[in-house]
């Protein structure tokens, strides 16, 4: 056969027979010399549906399988090795203790890049050829190039993968029958089954490497130093992030600069660098922690309704623009719901080419899957706000 998408499939012969190109498929009785067949894009829309059946059952299997809280995958990741009867991962002391080093020399402040280049000096196998060396991993039989050469995104890998919780994680992906390829879906959406096997990492650990990770956008210097404001500065004038340049002219001075005034058009978004030194703004902080300890001592209740009334104002400000955005990204997915049942009708009518057809569908449903995605984010933060709303009310009740 030629394909089980039967749109595809149409496109081909369409494509041959203005190629004056003869196609003859015998189990199914086609020669195009004979002229049009009626019955073939019958038969290409059931080998499509057969194909699809088949998925459907296959999938069906996976599910039952993966919320009975099994591994849906047969590798294990790095730190773990399977038991004898491959039903349970055991924590593999030697790769444990690697990982639990990349979880302390974040927290001490080294970048993916730092602790990957530290690991790669010491020698240390990466994660796929050690698997590999204990007959474990899709790489078994693969000849590495270099076998100490870990990079930073394996760093991060490792440092995103709750399983070193020792939790286990099915329906992170998730495949479409025609094109077999694995797509990442929104984490609201994966299936997660706490506490299967002996964890490598503790909540704590884990919570504070994400909070890390989350406010750093750049990686220390090469000179081994994190920056600590980095991921916290922002610019006064136009409120993008302020990032940290390093000049050498005999001396190692850190600058922050505003990331807004190079993006192009330089200069439009922002007007000028606002640089200025490191050891300036941490004077400055200093200072300002300085005067607010002295402030708090002088009048605590006073303080303590400043810094209540400051937040508060933060985020409500904050809430509304994500309720505004949640409001819009809603409106935004029933569109898109109007717009696939019209353009399906149209294509049924003949209003519509099945090349563009499925060109829109594409495009329309990609859309509304990253909107459902935000969508659930935004949800999240929002019923969040909520609940530390009331909380709040109710401690300044007591």
């Amino acid at each position: 056969r030629m394909g089980r998408d039967y749109l595809k499939v149409g496109q081909i012969m369409e494509i041959l027979r203005q190629r004056g190109v003869r196609l003859i498929a015998i189990n199914d009785g086609v020669d195009s010399a004979r002229g049009d067949d009626d019955f073939t894009p019958f038969r290409n829309i059931m080998n499509e549906y057969y194909a699809r059946d088949t998925s459907r059952k296959i999938r069906s299997t996976f599910q039952s399988k993966g919320k009975s809280g099994k591994h849906l995958t047969g590798t294990v990741i790095y730190g773990y090795l399977w038991n004898e009867a491959r039903d349970q991962w055991l924590v593999d002391p030697e790769a444990a203790d690697v990982v639990k080093r990349i979880f302390a020399m974040t927290i001490d402040g080294y970048g993916p890049y730092q602790i990957a280049s530290k690991l790669k000096s010491e020698k240390v196998l990466i994660p796929s050829a050690y698997l590999a060396q204990h007959g474990e991993g899709v790489n078994k039989n693969k000849t590495f190039k270099d076998v100490y050469g870990w990079g930073s995104s394996t760093i991060c890998n490792i440092l995103e993968k709750r399983e070193y919780l020792g939790h286990t994680i099915n329906f992170k992906t998730r495949k479409h029958f025609k094109d077999k390829k694995s797509h990442y879906v929104p984490e609201d959406e994966w299936t997660i089954f706490e506490n299967t096997h002996e964890a490598i990492i503790d909540q704590q650990t884990f919570d504070l490497v994400q909070k890390i990770r989350g406010n750093v956008r750049r990686y220390p210097d090469g000179w081994g130093e994190a920056a600590p404001l980095t991921g916290l500065l922002y610019c006064a004038d136009c409120g993008g992030k302020m990032y940290v340049h390093r000049t050498n002219n005999g001396k190692r001075i850190s600058q922050y600069t505003c990331s807004q005034y190079s993006k192009v058009p330089v200069g439009k978004l922002c007007t000028t660098q606002h640089r200025i030194n490191e050891d300036v703004v941490l004077s400055l902080v200093s200072e300002m922690l300085k005067a607010i300890a002295e402030y708090a001592k002088h009048d605590r209740a006073e303080f303590v309704r400043v810094v209540q009334e400051a937040q508060s104002s933060q985020q409500t400000a904050e809430v509304k623009k994500q309720r505004t955005r949640l409001a819009t990204a809603k409106q935004r997915v029933s569109e898109l719901e109007v717009l696939l049942c019209k353009i399906y009708e149209d294509n049924i009518l003949g209003k519509l080419s099945d090349s563009r057809y499925a060109t829109l569908d594409a495009q329309y449903e990609k859309e509304q899957s990253e909107l459902t995605a935000e969508i659930s984010v935004l949800e999240k933060a929002v019923k969040s706000y909520e609940k530390h709303e009331k909380d709040a009310d109710r401690f300044i009740a007591l």
